[in-house]
């Protein structure tokens, strides 16, 4: 079976490109290593109409399954907790992102290895950093990680 890798990262207050331009290399770097990146972002096509997407989704429900609190929920826990490691990017993070620290908070409690990539301290926390096994500076780093992992 194919090795996986679930993409965590802000998405609250990006825009579509933003949430999608680093997952895409990151797909395209670990799929060249036989892994499969897990983009949330995947299917939500319809939010690059949107300035800005929000944490709580109100404004863009009608535009799909994949675009209610009650889709992204699902799918993101569906895949985050089925996921051979989390790679976190928090490069350039403005904010603290509630989703994401969801996210590594699913994988501690399930024991897969979450890989953050971090240029600040928004999300330095004592148990964020608990859940954490490896702590990087660049998304470059994180993905070698993540191949050492599963290769």
């Amino acid at each position: 079976m194919q090795p996986t890798v679930y993409l965590a990262g802000p998405i609250s207050g990006l825009n579509f490109k933003n949430c999608t331009d680093w997952r895409v290399h990151a797909e395209d770097v670990l799929r060249a290593h036989g892994i499969r990146g897990w983009n949330p972002m995947r299917a939500k096509e319809a939010l690059a109409k949107l300035e800005a997407i929000s944490g709580h989704g109100n404004e863009y429900a009608f535009m799909g399954p994949f675009a209610t609190s009650k889709g992204v929920m699902t799918r993101d826990f569906f895949d985050c907790t089925r996921c051979d490691v989390v790679l976190v990017n928090f490069i350039g993070a403005k904010k603290v992102s509630i989703g994401t620290v969801m996210e590594i908070a699913w994988a501690f409690q399930l024991h897969t290895p979450v890989i953050m990539a971090t240029d600040n301290d928004l999300h330095n926390h004592m148990m964020m950093n608990e859940a954490t096994g490896f702590k990087v500076s660049t998304l470059e780093e994180a993905l070698r990680v993540a191949v050492s992992i599963l290769s």
